[in-house]
């Protein structure tokens, strides 16, 4: 189903920054779990037993973010080795802002941040792509 003009409303918090913003694309709203089988002697029913989730990667898009700075001190807080744990929602909106559909992002992390390309003939948005490595989303 593709709505015009959708859009994505993200809205991250974690102790001491804030990652808000409006993006046109969102991908990695995923979560991998990982199993370890056991089956006993005798029995044809093997059970599952929860081992780990694996982190998963969301990547941001086409986007501005509406908090002031707030990705330059997530990355100056990164380059002096701390990596602060972000929780939020991710909203997609229709052309109306209305919320058709929510995500929760738990325990998302600053990975990668890549900025607009300088062009002075090219409108450009704030920010071109974010990714983050996060535990799952719900």
């Amino acid at each position: 189903m593709a709505i015009s003009g959708a859009y994505f409303e993200v809205m991250l918090a974690g102790p001491g920054a804030v990652l808000a913003g409006g993006f046109t694309s969102v991908s990695g709203l995923d979560m991998e779990v990982d199993y370890e089988v056991y089956t006993e002697g005798g029995s044809n029913y093997p059970r599952f037993f929860f081992k780990n989730t694996k982190p998963t990667q969301l990547v941001l898009e086409q986007g501005v973010v509406t908090t002031v700075d707030s990705v330059s001190l997530l990355m100056a807080m990164v380059n002096q080795g701390m990596s602060i744990p972000l929780a939020g929602v991710i909203i997609l909106k229709d052309s109306f802002g209305i919320p058709v559909r929510e995500w929760t992002v738990v325990g998302a992390h600053l990975q990668k941040y890549v900025g607009p390309q300088l062009n002075s003939n090219q409108a450009s948005v704030a920010v071109s792509r974010i990714e983050l490595i996060h535990n799952g989303c719900f």
